[in-house]
């Protein structure tokens, strides 16, 4: 049980920050930026990776696949949540697809495909 919630937090958190991101990034023009410090005004790492494949990081092709990613992955979160049958597939999936986006979304979708993984071995039906 306390597995489950941790996964779900886990998820929901980064899930809803990319959808949250993504969707005010369409509405706005722009992505969340750091106020202060080192990177103010700078978007996150993650814009070299999608540079580097030839995505320009401010165009609506990149914004809607936050976004869409986003939403994906809370749909995915409340699947495992409530216990629908291949729930935990659709997480894994959402990991995966979200482990690119460096910081937390990195941190956050290593730590899910680890503890996914555990709770599949341990506790899954």
């Amino acid at each position: 049980m306390i597995l489950r919630i941790i996964i779900t937090l886990l998820s929901l958190l980064n899930a809803g920050y990319m959808a949250f991101d993504g969707g005010r990034a369409l509405i706005t023009g722009d992505y969340i930026r750091p106020a202060n410090g080192d990177y103010a005004g700078q978007l996150g790492p993650w814009t070299k990776i999608v540079t580097a494949i030839g995505i320009d990081p401010m165009s609506t092709l990149m914004k809607s696949v936050f976004l869409i990613i986003g939403i994906y992955g809370i749909l995915a979160t409340l699947c495992f949540a409530f216990n629908v049958q291949s729930g935990w597939k659709l997480l894994l999936a959402f990991a995966i697809l979200s482990i690119w986006n460096l910081m937390f979304g990195t941190i956050s979708s290593a730590l899910v495909i680890i503890l996914l993984l555990i709770w599949r071995w341990k506790f899954a039906e």
